[in-house]
This record gives C-alpha cells, sequence and structure tokens, in this order.
C-alpha cells in the first residue's frame, strides 16, 4: 500500500519553511511594507501574492533560466513568467531586435515591413491564412469571440470546465454540482453566465454534443489540452469529435494556444493536427514584450471583413486598441519566431522536460507515491493524485496545503515553479544542471515528508 502523506507533518514543515523564507528575505520584507501603502495587496497585480511566502519576494533581474532577487538570492526560473518568458528571460536576438527598434519609434498606429515576416509566419506555423495582432491574449480572445457572434449572428460561447482564457468575462465561469456558475474568484461578473456561456466537462463528448445541439452557440473556445487546473489531456478521439460535432452544428472552434505552443513550435494545432476556425495565441511570442495574435480561417476572415476591417466604424468595433499591431511589438515578434522559438529550441526544451519528469517520476516510484507526472512537450509538472480526466476532477484533486508546502520548500532552496500548480516550463536557456537541481530539492522535500 502507499504511504500517505500526514497533514499534521505538513503543517510542521511549512511552519519551519516559512521561517526560513522570513530569514532569507529581509529586503523583500522591507519593500512589501513600503509597497503595502500604495498598491492593493503590496503589489503592482494582484496575482503577484499568489506566491509563497508571507510576503512577496521582489525580483531585481533576470537572465536566460535564471532570477535573481533584492536579497541577492539565485534562482532557477522553472516558473518563466507563466509561459511569458518562456523564451528565456532577455533573449539576446529578441533584445537586440528591440533596442535597435525602440530608437526608430515604438507606435505610429502604420504597419512597418516587419509585418510582411510575421504575416508569413503566422501562417507557416499555425496553418490559418488570416491574422491581426493584439497586445494579449486575452484580448485576442475578446476579438474572436466577438467576430465569431458576428459570422453566426449567434450570441453564447462554450467552454470547458475549469478552463482559463484570460480575463474575457463569457469565460470566467465553473460547474458546482453541475450547476454553472461565475468561476470561484471571479470579480465583479457582469451577468448571469447562463446568458452568455455554456459550460461542460473536458473530454465528456456526449454533454458536448448536448450543448451544441440546440443551435445557439457560436463557438467553443478552448485550449488543445487543458493547462490553467494543470495539465488535463484530450483522451483519444476527443478533438475528432469536437471538430466533427461544431461542424455539425454550425459552430465555430476557437483554439487557444498561449499556453499549449509548449506542444511544439506550431502549438498542439500544428502537432496533433487540428483545424480551427480561429486560433489565438499570447504571451511568449515576443520573447516578453507584451503581443498577441489571432488567425481566421477563409470562411471566417470573407464573413467578418466588412465588420473588422472595411466598415467605417471599424474603430469602435471592440476590435484593436491604439497599441495593437505596435512596430516594437511586430519587431519583438519577428526577432522572437525567427531566433528564439525555433524548432531546434523546441526539442532541446522538450529533452529537457522529458528529463525533469523522469527525475520526479523516480522519486515517486521510490517513495511508492500514488502521485502522477504529467507532461505536455516542454512543460511538465507533477499530481498528488491518479491524472485528472476534466477540469472537475482536477480541482477538487488540489492540496492547498501540499501544493503550498512543496513551492515554499523549493523557493527556500532556489527554485521557483509556476505558483498556481506543481508545474515546470522549459525555455532556450534552460540547463541540465538546473532540471537536476530540482529533481534533488524535490526529493529531499519528499524524504521529509516520509520521515
Amino acid at each position: 500500500m502507499s504511504p500517505t502523506i500526514d497533514p499534521q507533518r505538513v503543517a510542521e514543515l511549512l511552519e519551519r519553511e516559512h521561517v526560513t523564507f522570513e530569514a532569507l528575505h529581509s529586503r523583500s520584507r522591507e519593500l512589501g511594507l513600503q509597497t503595502a501603502s500604495s498598491f492593493l495587496g503590496g503589489v503592482p497585480m494582484n496575482w503577484m501574492r499568489r506566491w509563497p511566502g508571507k510576503f512577496p519576494v521582489f525580483a531585481e533581474r533576470a537572465n536566460g533560466a535564471t532570477v535573481v532577487d533584492v536579497d541577492g538570492i539565485e534562482y532557477v526560473d522553472l516558473c518563466l513568467g507563466d509561459t511569458g518568458a518562456m523564451c528565456g528571460h532577455s533573449p539576446a536576438a529578441t533584445v537586440a531586435a528591440v533596442q535597435e527598434r525602440i530608437q526608430r519609434g515604438i507606435t505610429m498606429m502604420l504597419p512597418t515591413a516587419d509585418s510582411v515576416w510575421v504575416g508569413n509566419e503566422l501562417q507557416r506555423r499555425f496553418g490559418l491564412p488570416w491574422w491581426q495582432i493584439a497586445m494579449s491574449a486575452t484580448d485576442a480572445n475578446r476579438f474572436a469571440l466577438r467576430i465569431a457572434r458576428t459570422v453566426t449572428q449567434r450570441q453564447k460561447v462554450l467552454v470547458f470546465n475549469w478552463c482559463y482564457h484570460g480575463t474575457v468575462d463569457e469565460t470566467l465561469v465553473a460547474l458546482n454540482d453541475g450547476l454553472m456558475q461565475p468561476r470561484p474568484g471571479n470579480v465583479g461578473p457582469p451577468v448571469d453566465p447562463s446568458h452568455t456561456t455554456k459550460v461542460v466537462e473536458f473530454n465528456d463528448v456526449a454533454a458536448l454534443e448536448a450543448a451544441l445541439a440546440p443551435c445557439d452557440v457560436a463557438a467553443v473556445l478552448c485550449e488543445p489540452a487543458l493547462t490553467n487546473i494543470g495539465i488535463v489531456h484530450p483522451q483519444p478521439g476527443f478533438h475528432t469529435a469536437l471538430r466533427e460535432l461544431t461542424r455539425k452544428y454550425g459552430t465555430l472552434l476557437i483554439i487557444d494556444e498561449t499556453h499549449t505552443l509548449c506542444a511544439g513550435p506550431g502549438g498542439a494545432t500544428r502537432a496533433w493536427g487540428l483545424e480551427p476556425d480561429l486560433f489565438t495565441i499570447g504571451k511568449p511570442i515576443a520573447g516578453g514584450i507584451p503581443a498577441a495574435a489571432f488567425g481566421m480561417s477563409d470562411k471566417v476572415a470573407t464573413a467578418a471583413a466588412s465588420e473588422v476591417t472595411q466598415s467605417p466604424n471599424a474603430d469602435v468595433s471592440g476590435i484593436g486598441g491604439t497599441l495593437s499591431g505596435n512596430a516594437l511589438a511586430l519587431c519583438a515578434v519577428r526577432a522572437t519566431l525567427e531566433h528564439v522559438l525555433t524548432d531546434a529550441a523546441f526539442a532541446r526544451m522538450e529533452a529537457l522536460a522529458v528529463r525533469w519528469a523522469d527525475g520526479v517520476a523516480a522519486v515517486i516510484d521510490a517513495a511508492d507515491l500514488a502521485w502522477h507526472v504529467n507532461r505536455l512537450g516542454c512543460r511538465a509538472e507533477y499530481w498528488f493524485c491518479p491524472p485528472p480526466a476534466n477540469g472537475g476532477e482536477a480541482a477538487a484533486a488540489i492540496d492547498h496545503e501540499l501544493e503550498s508546502l512543496l513551492h515554499l520548500y523549493c523557493l527556500n532552496r532556489g527554485i521557483l515553479l509556476t505558483p498556481f500548480h506543481n508545474m515546470a516550463l522549459m525555455s532556450p536557456a534552460t540547463t541540465v544542471a538546473q532540471v537536476d537541481r530540482h529533481t534533488e530539492v524535490f526529493g529531499a522535500a519528499v524524504a521529509e515528508l516520509l520521515a
């Protein structure tokens, strides 16, 4: 029988690690006290409080896959800005291009020559013929949904339980005992979500068909695999059924690859041969500079063109923003896709993720724990349970105390995991030594838990 983790042991170790954390981070504590009088929660953005520890760690600098905080502590960064720094921090090719571009104008509301290369590359990588640039994946998803409603003349959106597509109102919903409601933590939902959204579990084909059958859903918005409730893989045949059912009921399919770009240079869309009507991506494609993109099929682009680009009111259509498609963003996207997120880089990143996952699995097996390791391309994580099949199972499996301990234990020993889950991401700059350091620390944590 597998050993169980004693909650009292977790509590004891967590208390000890909090004491260690406070002793290590005196300068961060000092800065936290100063920002507490001006920033809500003491941080520039609220989710910065999600990191372990009684106060936030303040960063001083970062390069490659390494972060250094204001107390001079160096970290192996396996979080990488929750995918925003998937290229590594300040990749040389992107930095050089941005430094040159910034001297020649940042935003002029006019296209630049980089647009030609970027448009062609987005077509090549992801397979859709028509593109627009946004500032964030949230914006790209909002715009894609507006286009889907315009094209289909339907209002509702379907998403999968415990999905995450940024701060898009229609997607911040979840199921509770089978009933749809605003997702826990959703601040000020504008309307009852039943007016805008349908929610079903990922991998549930029967529920998906039942939701689409009334022919009132404009679009299904989904990740190829869930990532923001932990990695939940599609079951065999799920994507084939998803595509067939959306076509059968006249619903557009929007694939959001902002996180699942980790599956390869063209994301899961290229790796798995998916055929979306619209496609969105953000975070990593500009090497850390804010930028995103959304693509459309010929059919969608033709149907939407009169509203999106040809209308005299296009500037107030709800699609686009003054800084969208700015010269700096296009320059950064080009440099990043051309020189950083290359096929060779992805091959190396995936090999490192395999090594990370194998190291964690070896520790789990040696301890005979009923834990599990999941991997998607160059992203990997561990669960304290067998692999969940959908978002509801994943949410129910979260052990907040044990997760907090593992995160803080790693942080106190110089390793940053994604704070929302037990997730690690590899960059082109990540090294074998950094991966093996995590395996060593993870093994020490498990040994202490079972002592």
